[in-house]
């Protein structure tokens, strides 16, 4: 389980979190939302030891991610898929090679590594692509790239970064369901950071909506789509203040 415990993060004179507490479950799609700088980039950030909490901590299996060496924290992160927002592929690299990377890192046998990355690639319906480069991609598929990459590494948890963002709705609903696709092959926890709100409502098993920088409110699809909260309907229905 990831557990965010009062968790506390300030930028200068700008307090991003202000006690957010949230538990994820294990073998569940939690959904992040919020309006633009609420922090839910941030929230991500913190599971993989990119940024520390000033105050509050978060828990992975239970273990606090914040007290972790960096050779502790390098086996965490092996636990963890990052599927960044813009797919941060390294664009002198090919496809294959971005794809392989992490799985290089582990030291692991090259016949099993060949193997992930068939897999990775096939699943995201990009099993020719292994010699290409990013620049020869769509978004989209590059997108998809960083699922590839992620699953190849055969996380126990994904963490996914405005996986939609930028992309036509019918490549939305594509990552929509790949993202469904990975939790149920792979049985994986999921925690996914988005504004669409269609996409939410077609991942999630259960949604979570941080307001200044608490959480303000968490329940399945339904009780979300249910809520009389006037923050959590401004939201959803996207109307302005």
């Amino acid at each position: 389980m990831i557990r965010f415990l009062d968790v506390h993060k300030r930028f200068g004179d700008r307090v991003v979190l202000d006690g957010f507490s949230l538990d994820i479950p294990d073998g569940q799609t939690t959904v992040l939302l919020g309006a633009s700088g609420s922090g839910k980039s941030v929230i991500l950030k913190h599971v993989v030891g990119l940024l520390r909490p000033d105050a509050g901590h978060v828990e992975v299996d239970e273990v606090r991610v914040d007290t972790l060496a960096p050779d502790a924290l390098a086996m965490l992160r092996r636990r963890i898929g990052y599927v960044f927002q813009f797919a941060a592929l390294f664009d002198s690299m090919s496809i294959g090679d971005n794809v392989r990377l992490g799985l290089v890192r582990q030291a692991l046998p090259t016949d099993e590594i060949e193997t992930r990355v068939h897999e990775a690639l096939t699943l995201v319906g990009l099993p020719d692509a292994g010699a290409r480069f990013p620049a020869e991609l769509s978004g989209g598929m590059r997108k998809r790239v960083g699922i590839a990459r992620a699953i190849a590494l055969r996380p126990r948890y994904i963490l996914w970064d405005e996986p939609t963002t930028g992309l036509d709705p019918v490549t939305s609903a594509t990552m929509d369901r790949l993202m469904r696709r990975t939790a149920e092959e792979y049985g994986v926890t999921s925690v996914v950071v988005t504004h669409d709100m269609r996409s939410a409502f077609t991942v999630a098993d259960r949604i979570a909506m941080l307001h200044q920088g608490t959480l303000r409110t968490v329940g399945t699809v339904a009780e979300i789509q249910a809520t009389e909260d006037p923050v959590v309907r401004q939201f959803i229905e996207g109307r302005p203040e």
